[in-house]
Parts: structure tokens; C-alpha cells; sequence
């Protein structure tokens, strides 16, 4: 983690810089240097020359295309109308804002966010505790104490392993699979579907909403050799023109679930759970051990497993 944490950071910087390099000669435009950025910066300065080299070239395929879509990057209403480059602080991903890039002109109202990730795709990486209620957290709807009952035996085993030995490797528990993951999904299943039961007109939109956020996004993927751009215009406000400037590509509406149709165990898995919605989606969900050691907590990583039809998807092949 501490590695994808170096690479996604270096990556938001290397984005932001080349935001600024290609727009402040068309643009009034500033960089807002927050401690975000800062830590950005200092990521990225200690990888080497042709490693800064590989996330400038990777960066500026997309933001070429960005410019392209959102006419609005590079076309001001005045000289006082100020484009704003900031990276935001993780913990707005809490509540409901995965962005880590915002671009702003005050003076239109306007904003575009792009979601930064390297070589790796998952959407979240929440937890499962006794403490944790996944159902308030998540979805502001709490849990039943029913799940915190049905969950309490396999937490209390890995604290008692934990307080005997804080040393402890997960194979001291015997098979995590059966003995750990799947009672903890088992139960996890049934409080989503007993949630959905009594909430069956909210659920689907609200777990959506925590796993992809709030607001309207452009998803920037590295990987080797390309770069992926996603666009989720949940509400409408990405592709935007600006006066008699149309975007150079056009980009849908994403439609959003309204219900949840199974929540069922991949094939062969004791791991990974597979919630299908309506509308085209559909989500794993796979149980994991957040360390080495045991502990008693567990941790979620949620991908996207498809995605509707209207999803705007492009790949952009680079030299790196």
C-alpha cells in the first residue's frame, strides 16, 4: 500500500503540473499549493529522471484529450476569470468525493474533477469491524444489531489470537477462508439484502454514490503503455461548451441503478462477492487481511466489474 500510496501520489502531481504547463499560456491559471500538493510534489521529486519522464508523458496524452472535452479548461469570460488547479486532501473521499484533482473557475460556477490511478483500478477499500457499522458509514442507513451479533464470534476469535500473540500470522487461525472471510461475508450478504429489503428504492443508489462518489468525474487510469480515461457524468456537468466552443467529442449521461438484483459468491470463491444492479452494474466485492499480522479487522477491494452501456471509455497508447 505504502508503494501504491509513492506512485498515485506522484501521478496527481504529474497531472496537475501538466494541466498548468499546457493552459497558463491560454489561460490565466493558478496552482493552488496546499499540503496536498506539496506532499504530491515530494513524491514525485524523489522518483528518478526517466520515471518523472514516463508520468509527464502519460499525463499529457490525457490532458490533451481533457482539453478537447472540456472547452471550458482552456477558454476564459474575462481576465479575472482565474482557472484553479488544487489536489484535494484524501479524506474527502469520506464523504463522497473520490476526486483527487479539481479544476475550478469561480467566476462560471464551474468545475471538473479527475479521479488519479496508477496501474491499479479499485474504487474503495473500506473496512469491516465489530465497530464499523458498514450500513451507516456507507449508505446512512445502520445496521441491524442482528449483523453485529452474526459477526462478533470471528472477531472475537482473531482478538483473542491477536492479544495472545501480537506476532501471530494469518495460517494461526486455520483456514481464512472458510473460517474467517466467508461467516464475515455471509453476514455482510445478509445485512445488504435486509437493508435492501426495507430500503429497496435507496439502497442501490446510495451504495453507488459511496463507491463512485457525488460528483461528476473524469477517471485517469496509468497502466503500461496507455492510459485509460473514464467518464462518470452522473449529473450532467462534464463536456460542457463555452459559448460557440463544442467539445470535440460528446460524452452521455451515465444512468444510475435503482435496484439491487442478487448479491452472490464468485464461482469457486470463499473471498469475493459479486452484487449485480440494475442498468448494467455490477461490483466485487473481495475480503481480505489488511497485514500480515492478524488483527481483528478486515478490509474490502471493491472494483467495478461492469459498467452500462453509456459509460464513455477511451485508451490512449504512450511510450513509456
Amino acid at each position: 500500500m505504502a508503494s501504491q500510496t509513492r506512485t498515485g501520489k506522484a501521478f496527481e502531481y504529474a497531472l496537475l503540473q501538466e494541466l498548468y504547463e499546457r493552459l497558463h499560456t491560454l489561460t490565466t491559471t493558478r496552482i493552488i499549493e496546499n499540503t496536498p500538493y506539496k506532499t504530491a510534489k515530494q513524491y514525485f521529486d524523489n522518483f528518478d529522471a526517466d520515471a518523472q519522464d514516463a508520468y509527464r508523458i502519460t499525463s499529457s496524452a490525457a490532458i490533451n484529450f481533457l482539453i478537447d472535452v472540456e472547452p471550458r479548461l482552456s477558454h476564459a469570460a474575462g481576465l479575472d476569470d482565474i482557472l484553479e488547479l488544487e489536489i484535494v486532501a484524501d479524506a474527502r473521499g469520506q464523504v463522497g468525493d473520490v476526486r483527487d484533482i479539481l479544476t475550478v473557475r469561480s467566476q462560471q460556477s464551474w468545475e471538473i474533477g479527475i479521479s488519479a490511478k496508477n496501474n491499479h483500478r479499485a474504487v474503495k477499500h473500506p473496512r469491516l469491524s465489530p465497530k464499523i457499522d458498514f450500513g451507516q458509514k456507507w449508505l446512512g442507513l445502520p445496521c441491524s444489531e442482528r449483523y453485529f451479533d452474526e459477526i462478533a464470534p470471528t472477531f472475537n476469535m482473531l482478538a483473542d489470537v491477536r492479544n495472545n500473540d501480537k506476532t501471530a500470522k494469518w495460517d494461526a487461525v486455520g483456514d481464512v477462508g472458510l473460517d474467517v472471510y466467508k461467516p464475515v461475508l455471509d453476514a455482510f450478504r445478509a445485512e445488504l439484502m435486509r437493508l435492501n429489503e426495507a430500503h429497496p428504492l435507496e439502497l442501490s443508489r446510495r451504495l453507488l454514490a459511496y463507491l463512485i462518489g457525488e460528483y461528476d468525474f473524469y477517471k485517469v487510469i496509468r497502466q503500461r503503455g496507455k492510459v485509460e480515461i473514464q467518464a462518470y457524468n452522473l449529473h450532467g456537468s462534464l463536456n460542457q461548451g463555452f459559448k460557440r466552443v463544442k467539445p470535440k467529442a460528446k460524452i452521455p449521461i451515465l444512468k444510475l441503478p435503482n435496484r439491487l438484483i442478487e448479491a452472490v459468491y464468485k464461482d469457486n470463491s470463499h473471498t469475493t462477492l459479486i452484487v449485480s444492479l440494475d442498468e448494467g452494474w455490477q461490483i466485487a466485492f473481495r475480503l481480505h487481511s489488511a497485514k500480515s499480522t492478524v488483527e481483528p479487522s478486515l478490509k474490502f477491494d471493491i472494483n467495478l466489474l461492469s459498467t452500462p452501456y453509456t459509460l464513455f471509455a477511451t485508451h490512449l497508447f504512450v511510450s513509456n
